[in-house]
């Protein structure tokens, strides 16, 4: 049984009496075993499978540790455990409840957000600095979404970042406006997933004896809320203080580490037989995350004894003679290619050995930069097919929209409130039916100079200019083609939006739509102007070749979506899965490219972690805006700790392209790799003055 496999502290963990556990399990530790064997003895000791909750931070390690229990268990058993992410979770109790859920990832949200914000003006504030952009002010106010539990928006700015106080207001005002419109069409990005779930907690039981968390250490002030919310009679949690590395997106390393001081009479349990890596390799981790406070004393013992091989430090007079070297050494490896992972800080590390590799014809594959599911070509299919089941996703059709030239964002959702309003709450009414005795459907611009609101909107147009384009006698009456700021190219693409909704019209399967939408003409306009932006040179020309390999990368991508689609007969259900489980889904084969962040939770027999200068890793640019030393020392020890076998850290001297010198990672000289010489020492001076 799960329970039998357990080393001693593993066993400990697992039955464990008391209410509150906290599992310190390090890399390597056997932290899925563990859970795995704890909800074993749950179930074993009486409690049904639907009162267990499993809270992950992936869709797929819930999947995993859920396949495990099924071994001992049965698959009937095993199905019945509410596992899942944060978000998940919350997905599917706020459906549960018959709540209305239109969900949006929150990197979509931002088309919105500046829809709202492109309307504002700063010109009539006088301040030392220029205001936040819209992109930067909508991932502000996500992290205070995530952290903050008590002060507004306004004041929050006004404490956190003084000198701009005086745009506190209009920003303020903006986060205002967006959260209507957010509510008015229902949607919800994944913080507001937590925010609504965490009302159902407090305000009904839901039926859990036990709730379990792993990664404990990379929860957020809003989740770590939601846990208290659910309020549960035996909480299991399990992380390590050492991998916290999510500050940037809100983790709070003091949620693990106030753990006993919450719950006074919880049992810490620490597991310290490490099963992955060599002796060597762990010796490295520990020389240099010993450098940061200890939060829970903990020793490790590696239990490998077979023979191993010291990590191996690569020293290149050059940036790019490292890519190019190391790309060889992997040719030469007897280690398969899918056993081997190169790990980066940045993304330019990534494209230089990316490039490396690729000449000298060594497949490999991608995690931490752009996904299939990021990219701007099937983001737009997707939004079209969103569009074609609810229509009042105005989201949707302003991310569309902003591909027509001429077109930004706050103008699309003029456009689609006065289809609104030709057709009486519908857009497609509005497009195909309007009401055309309406001579201005265009909504009067509010007016706020305090608020950064001005009235731009100039007299309605003549549809006269679009004669010639061939148009449809029908289309060509629509009081929409008034709008002044419309040219024949962006009429053209509303006109071929047009004609793709009246095709898609009555189509029930997934994959039929998929496969219309990337035909249409209008598809084809979106492909041709991502190919373009792609391709131009920064002279402003286009090189044709370029943009023929991207047009056919595109056409590879949305073969691909078709495949997906095929499983599906409804839509809800194959958006919900692009939407929610996009992030668990990969593509490709080969050697594994991974930024730090993508590795957590892999190993590999064999790995490379690139560019060890100081600067990039740890990357001190970061460092400034709010990050840490500590973090960035986290962040080397865990991408470290992903070898098994074989672990090579590498660094250059030179950047001949700017011209720029280095010196090693601050975190190779504490590991032993570079002697301690004067550098270190005013790198260690500087660190101090941070």
């Amino acid at each position: 049984m799960a329970l039998s496999r357990l080393n001693k502290e593993q066993y400990a963990a697992a039955t464990s009496t008391c209410q509150e556990n906290l599992i310190i399990a390090s890399a390597g530790t056997g932290k899925t075993s563990t859970i795995v064997g704890r909800i074993a003895y749950l179930l074993k000791s009486g409690v049904k499978p639907q009162e267990i909750l499993l809270l992950t931070f992936t869709n797929k390690a819930a999947a995993e540790m859920v396949a495990r229990v099924a071994e001992f268990f049965g698959r009937d058993v095993a199905l019945k455990i509410d596992a899942g992410t944060f978000h998940a979770v919350s997905y599917r109790w706020l459906k549960k409840q018959n709540k209305k859920v239109v969900l949006k990832q929150q990197r979509e949200l931002k088309t919105l957000f500046r829809s709202v914000f492109e309307k504002r003006s700063f010109e009539h504030i006088e301040a030392e600095v220029s205001p936040y952009g819209g992109n930067y002010l909508y991932d502000l106010y996500s992290f205070y979404q995530n952290t903050e539990l008590e002060n507004d928006f306004e004041n929050w700015i006004r404490q956190n970042y003084e000198e701009h106080e005086q745009f506190a207001l209009i920003y303020a005002d903006v986060v205002d406006e967006f959260e209507a419109l957010k509510k008015e069409y229902g949607f919800l990005n994944f913080n507001d997933l937590l925010l609504n779930f965490r009302d159902i907690c407090k305000t009904q039981d839901l039926g859990y004896k036990e709730v379990l968390v792993d990664e404990y250490q990379d929860t957020n002030a809003l989740q770590g809320t939601l846990i208290d919310a659910m309020n549960p009679p035996s909480l299991f949690c399990v992380g390590d203080y050492d991998q916290s590395i999510y500050a940037f997106n809100g983790a709070d390393i003091s949620i693990i580490g106030s753990f006993s001081t919450k719950f006074p009479h919880a049992k810490v349990h620490t597991l310290t037989k490490n099963y992955r890596s060599t002796l060597p390799i762990l010796s490295l981790a520990t020389k240099v995350i010993e450098h940061n406070d200890r939060i829970y004393p903990k020793n490790l013992e590696v239990t490998r004894n077979s023979t191993s091989q010291p990590p191996k430090l690569l020293v290149y007079d050059e940036l790019f003679d490292q890519y190019h070297a190391m790309a060889a050494q992997i040719r030469d490896s007897q280690t398969p290619h899918e056993e081997i992972a190169v790990i980066f800080r940045n993304n330019s590390s990534a494209d230089g050995i990316e490039v490396g590799l690729r000449e000298i014809g060594i497949p490999c594959k991608r995690k931490g930069g752009t996904s299939f599911f990021d990219s701007r070509e099937v983001k737009a299919v997707l939004d079209l097919y969103t569009l074609l089941v609810n229509e009042s996703d105005m989201m949707a059709f302003i991310h569309v929209f902003e591909f027509a030239r001429g077109i930004g964002s706050a103008m699309a959702k003029e456009i689609y409130l006065a289809l609104k309003n030709l057709g009486q709450g519908s857009i497609f009414y509005g497009l195909y039916a309007p009401d055309e005795s309406m001579k201005n459907p265009f909504e009067k611009r509010k007016l706020n100079h305090q608020l950064g609101l001005f009235d731009d909107f100039l007299e309605l147009g003549a549809v006269g200019k679009y004669a010639k384009l061939g148009f449809e006698a029908k289309f060509m009456k629509n009081p929409i083609l008034k709008h002044p700021k419309l040219t024949k190219e962006s009429a053209t693409f509303l006109h071929n939006f047009y004609i793709l909704y009246r095709n898609l019209k009555g189509i029930k399967q997934p994959k039929i739509i998929v496969k219309k939408v990337v035909q249409s003409e209008l598809f084809k306009y979106i492909a041709d102007n991502l190919s373009t932006k792609r391709a131009t040179l920064k002279d402003g020309n286009v090189n044709e070749k370029q943009k023929s390999e991207s047009l056919i990368r595109i056409q590879r991508k949305m073969l691909l979506l078709e495949e997906l689609s095929k499983p599906y007969n409804e839509h809800e259900r194959f958006l919900n899965a692009m939407i929610l489980g996009s992030s668990d889904l990969t593509q490709g084969e080969g050697v594994n490219l991974l930024s730090v962040h993508a590795s957590k939770g892999l190993e590999y027999k064999e790995v490379y972690v690139v560019d060890l200068m100081d600067g990039r890793f740890p990357n001190r640019k970061l460092m400034l805006r709010g990050g840490s030393l500590d973090e960035e020392r986290r962040l080397f020890y865990v991408a470290v700790t992903r070898a098994k076998d074989i672990l090579c850290l590498s660094y250059a001297k030179y950047d001949k392209i700017k011209k720029q010198n280095f010196m090693p990672s601050q975190f190779l000289y504490e590991a032993g790799l570079v002697p301690k010489d004067e550098a270190y020492r005013n790198l260690v001076l500087k660190d101090m003055d941070i």
